[in-house]
């Protein structure tokens, strides 16, 4: 299910054997899951450690040095909210994590997965963001869940001035950033997705809405 060369990347972001370990249960459990209902396409699957889990991973490299909650909007299987929880849990345990999803059977699947990783840092939220009612959490992150200028939204919703976007993004990257720029004024960062060609990682800070 892993293979040497998997591991080793892994273990390039610093983590412990019992992280690792954390990593490849989590991946036991979506496979089950996955038979019951769509939570990941067949095809992608098969490519599950580079195209979701080491994809999500990367994100650990741009999380502040001190934070104290992280919100993940669409958290449908758990890219990269699971994967990044289970990094907080060894690195910085009193990181607080809310996964937001509005599909109530993937929030049954989520639940089961943070009780069965014995994920103690992470609630999960059955709601649309629109509806939650929390305010100035420190991180919003987001994989394939809406275009820029929509996250920018729901950025602007739970965070504050100081909350920091963090946002894997596909090829339409710089169409959203300038549709987002006609509503939003924000400060931004692109960097090279490590694990995918036309992929993007978007860091989004001093989010203001534009008068």
């Amino acid at each position: 299910m892993i293979n040497s060369d998997v591991e080793k990347e892994i273990f390039k972001y610093n983590v412990s054997r019992e992280t690792l370990n954390r990593l490849v249960d989590f991946s036991k459990i979506l496979y089950e899951w996955n038979e019951k209902m769509n939570l990941v396409s067949k095809n992608s699957i098969q490519q599950l450690w580079q195209r979701h889990i080491l994809d999500s991973l990367q994100l650990v490299n741009y999380l502040p040095k001190k934070f104290e909650t992280l919100t993940d909007i669409g958290s449908g299987a758990g890219f990269p909210a699971i994967v990044l929880a289970i990094f907080l849990k060894e690195k910085m345990p009193n990181v607080r994590l809310k996964l937001i999803e509005s599909i109530t059977k993937k929030t049954v699947y989520l639940n089961d997965v943070v009780q069965k990783l014995s994920l103690t840092n992470v609630e999960v939220i059955n709601s649309r963001v629109e509806n939650t009612v929390f305010k100035n959490t420190d991180i919003v992150t987001a994989r394939a869940v809406a275009a820029l200028d929509v996250l920018l939204s729901y950025q602007n919703k739970i965070g504050n001035s100081e909350t920091l976007g963090i946002y894997l993004k596909g090829k339409t990257y710089k169409q959203e950033i300038e549709t987002a720029c006609k509503n939003w004024d924000f400060k931004y960062m692109v960097t090279k997705n490590k694990y995918s060609d036309d992929g993007v990682v978007l860091q989004v800070s001093a989010l203001r809405r534009k008068k």
